[in-house]
């Protein structure tokens, strides 16, 4: 399951409806950047590395290795969760999942700040250093935590380096290696109980014949390679990325599923060519409670943008669509999706790659009615106002892909499935 926009499009309300039926539930990608707030029965849970299906007793959810992992975020989610009668002994954590260390949230916030008018907009969570230490070869992985010996050496000639950067380059403070050393190993210990190889895991439960659901943070247009480069994230939230996050070949994932929010959002700087301003896009916003999960910062809002849909459908390979949030488009006099771009007098189909082409963009808009507030649980498609179900055979037609799924509210109950997302596999031989 991908996120088929900038993030945010619900996939945490959808990744928790589909686990009851799943085995197991994989996070792939991502890290403490990445937010899901899901409602069960009235409560309401914030996840950040946890995978949604968390909230199902006993369920297997596994933190991937493409993960990068913040401990102390990390643990203090598994408490939280502890805390308010949940359990967590299906949660598994790859020990090949790489480290947030305090230097990559130092150096996040130094380079942002440095960036000026030309930042980024990240959280300032570390994520992005994390993964360039990755690619370097320097990073401390989950299970490094569990080798005291080799952690602390790895650590002292990471932070001499680091040290060095933070004091020269950027004027600031150095890190003391015990101080560091003595937290991480502590949240080590408190992990140590859920730290597995996970691929073997995943792969053992495909070959039996179980049922498993990869959750993607983030959407496609942040994707590292093909998003809105540079104003992306770290790490890749397509379909593809499933495989290497979580350590499993192409041909053992059946059906791709991408999450399409009822309208457009984003965090950060960057072109929105549907973007909304003014009372409309204010009225979007505080309806959806469009406000980060991770950084509370409001997001910006706009119509669907059905470009953007196809070109996620293109790179994911999506065998249909979840729509999320039509409740929040209910009320409005008229809606809108963007079905074209118009550039320099003619129109064009396919996402540019050129931000500064994508900043010139004009959307082509097709015009429909609103509907008014959607009844509370729907028992099926047919419980919609015309209106609105025109809407979702509009997004259908623009899009070329089959609706599986509709979400009409925060809760389980509201959610109408069109269409069955798991297919049986055979056991393998």
């Amino acid at each position: 399951m991908v996120g088929t926009q900038w993030g945010d499009e619900g996939k945490g309300k959808v990744t928790d409806y589909l686990a009851r039926e799943a085995d197991v539930v994989v996070r792939y990608q991502g890290g403490p950047n990445a937010g899901h707030t899901v409602v069960v029965d009235g409560e309401e849970f914030r996840l950040h590395l946890v995978p949604s299906g968390i909230l199902y007793p006993g369920k297997l959810c596994v933190v991937g290795n493409g993960v990068v992992v913040d401990p102390e975020v990390l643990v203090g989610e598994i408490e939280y969760l502890q805390s308010r009668g949940r359990d967590v002994s299906g949660l598994r954590v790859s020990a090949r999942a790489h480290l947030v260390m305090p230097y990559h949230r130092i150096l996040d916030a130094l380079q942002e700040q440095a960036l000026g008018e030309r930042r980024i907009g990240t959280t300032l969570r570390g994520v992005g250093p994390a993964y360039m230490d990755k690619a370097a070869r320097v990073g401390l992985r989950v299970g490094d935590l569990l080798e005291p010996a080799s952690f602390r050496t790895r650590l002292e000639h990471n932070l001499a380096d680091k040290n060095r950067f933070l004091q020269h380059v950027y004027g600031a403070e150095p890190l003391r290696l015990e101080d560091v050393l003595e937290s991480y190993l502590a949240w080590g210990e408190k992990l140590r109980v859920f730290v597995a190889e996970t691929s073997p895991l995943i792969n053992r439960a495909i070959a039996a014949g179980q049922k498993v659901l990869f959750e993607g943070a983030q959407g496609t247009l942040l994707d590292l390679d093909h998003g809105t480069y540079p104003y992306v994230t770290s790490s890749h939230p397509v379909a593809g990325g499933a495989c290497i996050g979580a350590g499993v070949g192409p041909t053992r994932i059946d059906r791709v599923i991408g999450v399409v929010k009822a309208y457009t959002s984003r965090v950060g700087d960057g072109p929105f060519p549907t973007e909304l301003h003014g009372e409309e896009g204010d009225l979007v916003r505080e309806r959806g409670h469009e406000y980060g999960t991770t950084t509370g910062r409001p997001r910006r809002v706009g119509w669907l943008d059905a470009v953007m849909v196809r070109y996620a459908a293109l790179l994911s390979g999506l065998d249909g669509i979840a729509i999320t949030r039509l409740d929040v488009l209910a009320g409005l006099p008229r809606v809108k999706v963007a079905v074209a771009y118009r550039y320099r007098g003619g129109e064009i189909e396919d996402f540019p790659s050129s931000l500064s082409v994508l900043q010139e963009c004009e959307p082509v808009y097709e015009e429909l009615p609103g509907w008014p507030e959607p009844p509370e649980t729907p028992g099926s498609l047919a419980d919609l106002h015309p209106h609105a179900r025109r809407y979702v055979e509009f997004v259908q037609e623009a899009t070329g892909l089959p609706v599986v799924l509709i979400s009409i509210g925060r809760e389980r109950g509201q959610t109408i499935s069109l269409a069955p997302v798991f297919e049986p596999r055979p056991p393998a031989r």
